[in-house]
């Protein structure tokens, strides 16, 4: 692919300002002592906080695109606390203590990432604004107040519920605002942070398809990396390498963006810059405010492809899209006739039982992070800080958060991974109907709950 190709993957990379030429590949073999497979974010700040605790590290980035191709490059731009597991699953699973560390580095993460746009300059729009989920409906209203409970009853997270004077979202009954929550552009973070380690002496290797790793090396297509410490951040796309297959499944996320939007709409539509937004559905939507006064806006819904396949076809679905449009009109009826100048889309991991993990052996020197559903924007900087800790041996608060060394169950063979993923598609979609209709909480949705991490 060519600079013009990676600048049609997003509105995010139509809009970064930076060159998106490829890097060198690998040339032959070479020796290194960390090599980390995928130069997103998780393998980004993986290397920006190893360099940090030993700067005569030599560390190799392995890239099969350009450094920010998949989701660190083309996701809703949310620096959020949010975790794919909910506060009282964690504390089920891991004990009450456990959770609310998980939930306090999690809340943590959201400034940390701003103090790292701060110390090293980076122009990526970060703008800590809070997020507002609008409760939309009778069943999504006492959702709402019961989130707000819980959250006091735990005594971590701020959450606060605003009454329907406060917001302008169509048939809002209120809402939950959570401060901790931070809009940004990022493919501009995911590139700066490329360009931040690289002066630092890490090597990034595009153009360089990894095809497996085990202890001590990583072979590509280029040659072979050996290296004492080898770290997996590939998230949905390590589903296509046997030493993660059924690990993960990449599930399909769209976006849209719309043309930017004057001052007066967006008075009228009561969203503030570094604001994002969401609504109580269970198929999931989300949006921000984007510096140049564009709503970019997206959604589950795209299905699961046989084989945990991902193909640039399926970044873009044309049915999605124009769902994506007509639920920004019902959402906001107040908006004019929109021009949709971008869209796109692609694969975030979901692992078995929606628990991210991040994983470090010191005997074999093999370590991972994934499966953040979504949710990875900040979380991958919480991984890559972890990662680092790990690595270097250090015995920290970060090391002993629970989701280290958390073991997902495996996803089923074919066909069932394809039934079962689409049927949980089919789910949420039908709770959502079922909530419209009933005016009650959907008993779809309580049966797929235990399976989704609530």
């Amino acid at each position: 692919m060519t600079e013009a190709d990676y600048r049609g993957l997003s509105y995010w990379h139509a809009t970064v300002d930076d060159e998106l030429t490829p890097r060198s590949p690998l040339d032959g073999d070479t020796d290194v002592d960390v090599a980390i497979i995928g130069a997103g974010l998780t393998g980004l700040w993986t290397a920006y906080e190893l360099q940090r605790r030993d700067p005569d590290l030599r560390i190799a980035l392995l890239e099969k695109e350009i450094a920010g191709f998949g989701a660190s490059g083309r996701n809703g731009g949310w620096v959020s606390a949010l975790f794919p597991r909910s506060t009282a699953s964690l504390a089920a699973q891991h004990g009450r203590e456990a959770a609310l560390a998980m939930r306090r580095a999690m809340i943590g993460t959201v400034d940390e990432v701003g103090a790292v746009v701060e110390r090293e300059g980076i122009h990526c729009d970060y703008v800590r604004g809070g997020t507002v989920v609008y409760a939309r409906s009778d069943a999504q209203w006492a959702d709402a107040r019961s989130q707000v409970a819980e959250a006091r009853e735990f005594g971590v997270d701020a959450l606060e519920l605003w009454s329907a004077e406060r917001v302008r979202a169509a048939g809002a009954l209120g809402a939950v605002y959570d401060p901790a929550c931070a809009r940004v552009h990022p493919a501009a973070l995911t590139r700066s942070l490329a360009r931040i380690v690289e002066s630092r002496g890490a090597v990034i290797h595009e153009q360089t398809e990894v095809m497996t790793w085990a202890p001590g090396r990583v072979e590509t297509a280029r040659g072979v990396v050996r290296a004492r410490h080898v770290i997996a951040a590939l998230e949905g796309y390590g589903a296509g390498l046997a030493p993660l297959r059924r690990r993960v499944l990449p599930l399909y996320s769209l976006m849209i963006a719309t043309q930017p939007l004057s001052d007066e709409v967006w008075q009228q539509l009561g969203i503030e810059h570094g604001q994002t937004f969401s609504d109580g559905r269970h198929l999931v939507i989300y949006g921000q405010r984007t510096a140049d006064n564009r709503i970019a806006f997206g959604g589950r819904g795209a299905r699961y492809h046989w084989g945990s396949a991902i193909r640039p076809e399926y970044d873009r679905v044309d049915g999605v899209f124009a769902h994506l449009a007509a639920t920004l009109h019902e959402l906001f009826p107040a908006l004019p006739e929109l021009s949709i100048e971008h869209a796109w889309g692609g694969p975030l991991g979901v692992p078995r039982d929606w628990h991210a993990s991040v994983h470090y052996d010191p005997s074999s020197g093999l370590g991972r992070a994934s499966g953040y559903v979504g949710d990875g924007l900040s979380t991958t900087n919480l991984a890559g800080r972890t990662l680092a800790d790990l690595v270097t041996g250090a015995d920290t608060e970060l090391t002993r958060l629970p989701w280290v060394g958390h073991r997902s169950p495996r996803w089923e063979p074919e066909p069932l991974r394809f039934l079962g993923a689409n049927a949980g598609l089919l789910a949420m979609t039908a709770a959502d109907a079922e909530e419209r209709a009933t005016g009650r909480s959907s008993l779809v949705a309580r049966v797929m709950a235990p399976l989704i991490g609530h």
